[in-house]
């Protein structure tokens, strides 16, 4: 079976450059999916596989829609989706692969997120694992095993594998999903209600490169508002509820949500800069 990696480019060069180069180190996919979001036409260097970029300029960070055209591209049976700040182990894209082979599901590896600086011109794939902390919420099998995931929620699409043809079939993100936030949370809800499970893959891992952060997401004010109530229409319940209460604790919006979401304004450039987290912390 043919695997394809799907990735999103915005200003990103130097993160796409070292999840390229890790590709190269492992065993490498039959196909590479670059959709470039932005304008950023810069070389990639001689690669084991071919490169395709497609080009999809817009304006904020459309994922559902990049992420389709993504899939539209390829021409594999199984996809692998991985953030562009993701370096994936050298045993990811064959591990995801057996995996899809043998279960039918949308797959997660587990992701050890590194402090900024960690990884440097020469990395190593040892000095990454040992600095990569795991997500506390997320608990992975042993290695080689496939478990469900507790709960669909728990989804991430920051690296997981899939079958292209059970991609269709769930037929993709959902594009109304506009910008940031829920798009993946959806998808897993509407997979877990047309039976195909979400599923954690023990072992190989993806390597979270760090960039700055902030909790909540100011940055994303308005995308996460607007996701969270086209998923509540949807679904019935709040999604990224931990961040709407910070929206709400800040005066953004009403903490009460029984009538929907009321905003009130958007955040201040000071409430965004006490929300930057520090560097020092990986999530």
């Amino acid at each position: 079976m043919s695997t394809a990696v799907i990735t999103l480019n915005k200003g990103r060069g130097a993160h796409l450059a070292r999840l390229l180069e890790g590709l190269g180190r492992g065993t490498p996919p039959d196909a590479c999916i670059v959709v470039e979001i932005g304008d950023d036409d810069g070389p990639l260097p001689d690669l084991p596989f071919p490169v395709a970029r497609i080009p999809f300029p817009q304006a904020g960070l459309p994922l559902a829609a990049a992420r389709n055209a993504g899939r539209r591209a390829a021409r594999a049976d199984t996809l692998v989706f991985l953030d562009v700040d993701c370096i994936p182990s050298s045993g990811l894209v064959a591990g995801l692969s057996r995996a899809v082979a043998d279960h039918d599901g949308l797959i997660c590896c587990e992701i050890g997120y590194l402090p900024a600086g960690a990884v440097t011109d020469g990395w190593r794939e040892a000095d990454l694992d040992r600095l990569g902390e795991p997500h506390p919420v997320r608990a992975f099998p042993p290695p080689g095993a496939v478990a469900p995931a507790p709960q669909p929620g728990l989804f991430w699409s920051l690296a997981f594998a899939v079958r292209a043809a059970t991609y269709d079939r769930l037929g993709g993100f959902d594009e109304a999903f506009s910008g940031y936030g829920a798009e993946d949370t959806d998808l897993a809800f509407r997979a877990d209600t047309a039976g195909v499970p979400i599923l954690f893959l023990g072992g190989p891992r993806a390597y979270h490169q760090h960039h700055p952060g902030y909790e909540p997401p100011l940055q994303h004010f308005r995308d996460i508002v607007a996701n969270a109530a086209r998923f509540h229409a949807r679904h019935g319940f709040w999604p990224m509820d931990g961040w709407l209460d910070g929206f709400a604790r800040l005066g953004l919006i009403d903490a009460d949500r029984s009538n929907g979401i009321v905003v009130h304004r958007d955040p201040t450039p000071a409430e965004m800069t006490a929300a930057r987290l520090p560097d020092a912390r990986p999530f």
